[in-house]
């Protein structure tokens, strides 16, 4: 299966992942700007999300966006990803450096770290209101626990309507397993809608090696972000050879969205970076 895609530009790849509780519409605000930057810029929906379809059996997020590279006759990209979409990155680096000229992560996720006690209870808290059929406080609670004050209600709103549809689609699919295999029991934890920003997710493959990455890396942290992915960012210089953290004052989970510009300034910079030191 080939996930949903955008393609624009020329020049070098970059691959935006987005975050667990958005979709491709994240990278709205510097789809244009990254292409008009000199890069080939690729977005993508996992499954489940935004244009791609949800998946009731094991399944990889990395092995789909390795898929959607060779489709499109990609061998080599740097890596973009927003929390969930930054696990993946993580992962996909991990188990093909080849693969990753780059990695920028901005509050990314880890693979095989379990969660913590902020992020268990904030999972127990969405499971309860989406057990209760209460999708809309689900939704709310997502928009507040992961934007921070700099986001506009435009943005919020953006939020909402991916967060939401992600729910509808993901618990439908849900529905209908349910409906077709009942004496099979119920999803677990780890497939639980909403449950991949908090460090849950689809069926994985063994953990990944981070110390095989050998690619430039800058881990991003948001100094008002669940402690979690805080100490994620500021931990990826140990694990990750050569690799740079960098916290943002100002930031909650999502900064890209937060503070758009500046984060695209970040991002362009970063590029620039590496264009850079290959060129010398």
């Amino acid at each position: 299966m080939t996930i949903s895609f955008d393609r624009t530009g020329q020049g070098p790849t970059v691959v935006l992942l987005h975050s667990g509780v958005c979709d491709r519409r994240m990278w709205d605000l510097q789809w244009q700007s990254l292409a008009d930057a000199g890069y080939e810029v690729v977005r993508c929906d996992f499954r489940g999300f935004g244009e791609t379809p949800a998946e009731t059996g094991p399944y990889s997020d990395a092995d789909d966006v390795l898929e959607l590279l060779d489709t499109l006759g990609i061998d080599r990209a740097t890596l973009i990803g927003s929390s969930y979409g930054g696990k993946v990155a993580l992962e996909l680096a991990g188990r093909r450096p080849e693969r990753a000229a780059a990695l920028m992560l901005l509050c990314a996720g880890q693979p095989g770290r379990p969660p913590g006690p902020q992020l268990m209870a904030f999972g127990r808290k969405e499971d309860a209101l989406l057990e209760a059929g209460d999708l809309e406080a689900a939704v709310e609670l997502n928009v507040s626990t992961w934007l921070g004050p700099d986001a506009d209600e435009e943005t919020r709103e953006a939020v909402r309507r991916m967060q939401r549809h992600a729910f509808e689609v993901q618990l439908a699919a849900e529905k209908e397993f349910a409906d077709a295999a009942p004496a099979e029991g119920s999803a677990d934890a780890e497939e639980t809608p909403g449950a991949a920003e908090a460090g849950a997710g689809p069926a994985q493959p063994a953990e990944p090696d981070l110390s095989r990455i050998d690619a430039p890396c800058l881990a991003v942290s948001g100094a008002h972000d669940v402690e979690d992915f805080r100490q994620i960012a500021a931990g990826l210089p140990a694990l990750v050879p050569g690799a740079r953290h960098v916290e943002l004052d100002w930031a909650q989970h999502l900064p890209s969205l937060e503070r758009p510009a500046e984060v695209t300034r970040l991002i362009t910079g970063f590029l620039a970076g590496i264009t850079e030191n290959v060129s010398r």
